[in-house]
């Protein structure tokens, strides 16, 4: 129905526009923080476990000390708190064997589906799922979406913009989004099928946040396949290597020992730059947001509009269905009527009753 809506909405000639925004959000599903185990949070929960015994029995010696009808009660109670904290530990040693076998090292006891994913504030996360849209930047319509239950956007680009494009029937789209997405070989995917990509490098070099040069200041010479490093060095092709099942190139320069600027460059004997063997791809798309910058800001307005009108009618409870295809339903129908209202909200009633008549 979401894609029938679609193609009202083409042939209401509302996707003239060739700039689609691809972002992704976390929703909360109906599964307690409490009730979702991975390896980390069942060995923090043991150790808190012991810690407690440890605590217990150490009041139980002192209970000990006390008068005999005060020291039986008391023992007493500490008894049963150790007995349940026990059962606890045998119930998360249950649950150890249970996340051995766990493809992605998750359970999640009322939702099977839900994962825990980390959200944008820092140090908190949510048990949930991640939602995909691709919304066009005249009309915020959402074009295409997608519910999944993988906690980043690393591997989204390629099939979110693939579909926005069957959507809309844009042969030649444009595709804008944040450095979540930044990934080679999907970019190179996009590339290869004609959609254009500006999505920024994240800066996660150790080298600039140490203070010395990142492989942004070396500069690519592809007539000669050199590097050219902030020295005026050439850093020459070495070797090839497969890395994570990626083809790179290998360049540096025999003048590092001798150079006068080596302590703002490399720790080691020489400072070697890798290349990807599409990196030229990505080189382009850098050329294109250095020329655009307000990409960025047609982004930041196209993307994120749906999906906080879209939170705010949900509630903070998010989603009330389980599992990853009832999500999905439930999802489908809130994209429904956010596009409904958008599209009443700009034809009107009475245009868009005649436009579904038809």
């Amino acid at each position: 129905m979401c894609r029938q809506f679609i193609e009202l909405c083409r042939r209401l000639d509302l996707f003239s526009q060739s700039i689609v925004a691809i972002d992704g959000a976390k929703f909360k599903a109906v599964n307690n923080r409490d009730r979702n185990f991975t390896s980390g949070k069942v060995r923090a929960r043991m150790e808190q476990i012991e810690q407690s015994i440890d605590r217990y029995l150490a009041a139980m010696d002192t209970a000990d000390r006390a008068q005999p009808d005060v020291a039986e009660a008391k023992t007493s109670r500490l008894k049963d708190k150790i007995a349940k904290l026990k059962q606890q530990m045998q119930d998360l040693k249950s649950m150890e064997e249970r996340l051995r076998e766990a493809p992605d090292g998750q359970v999640s006891l009322t939702d099977p589906d839900a994962r825990s994913m980390a959200t944008s504030g820092r140090g908190t996360g949510v048990v949930g799922y991640n939602v995909q849209t691709a919304v066009d930047d005249k009309h915020h319509l959402i074009v295409a979406h997608e519910v999944t239950n993988v906690g980043h956007d690393r591997a989204a680009l390629a099939t979110m913009a693939e579909q926005a494009r069957a959507a809309t029937g844009i042969e030649d789209l444009e595709v804008v989004a944040d450095r979540g997405y930044f990934n080679g070989e999907e970019i190179l995917a996009c590339e290869q099928a004609g959609i254009t990509t500006y999505v920024p490098k994240p800066l996660t070099s150790n080298s600039k946040a140490d203070g010395r040069f990142g492989k942004q200041d070396f500069v690519y010479v592809a007539e000669r396949n050199e590097y050219r490093c902030p020295a005026g060095q050439s850093l020459i092709y070495r070797y090839t290597n497969l890395e994570a099942g990626l083809t790179t190139h290998a360049y540096w320069s025999s003048h590092c020992q001798q150079c006068s600027i080596k302590t703002q460059c490399t720790k080691l004997s020489f400072r070697r730059v890798r290349r990807w063997e599409h990196e030229d791809v990505i080189d382009a798309m850098q050329r294109r947001l250095d020329r655009e910058p307000e990409k960025m800001r047609v982004r930041r307005q196209t993307a994120e509009h749906p999906f906080g009108t879209i939170k705010h009618w949900m509630g903070s409870t998010h989603f009330l269905t389980r599992t990853l295809a009832r999500v999905s339903t439930e999802m489908s129908l809130h994209v429904l009527a956010y596009n409904l209202k958008r599209l009443i909200s700009i034809l009107g009633i009475r245009p868009v009753l005649a436009a579904m008549g038809t």
